[in-house]
């Protein structure tokens, strides 16, 4: 079912991508391999051609601005994150840290 309702499904993809970073693969990434989605889009779609592709209200945006809008020079009205990924990271390894501990 899960397969069926993915709108980019392929195995290589699936296997050696998400489910690599959500720990559930064939070969997990270790518990403290926490991405940062802007850094990962930064890095692999410099020029944001797969966001703008699945993400239309985002198509007007140039460049690497596509990866954070919010902070884009133009006028937009684009909200501002809801998660702050660097306190979202520290939270997340400081959990991991007290399940090792117990």
């Amino acid at each position: 079912w899960f397969w069926d309702c993915l709108v980019d499904a392929d195995p290589a993809s699936n296997i050696a991508g998400w489910q690599w970073a959500a720990g559930t693969g064939a070969d997990a990434a270790p518990y403290f391999r926490i991405f940062n989605p802007i850094l990962q889009g930064s890095k692999f779609d410099p020029n944001g051609d797969y966001v703008r592709a699945l993400i239309p209200e985002l198509s007007n945006f140039k460049g690497r601005n596509i990866h954070a809008p919010w902070e884009s020079d133009s006028k937009n009205d684009y909200p501002p994150p809801i998660v702050d990924h660097r306190l979202a990271r520290e939270r997340a390894l400081a959990a991991y840290k007290t399940i090792a501990k117990n």
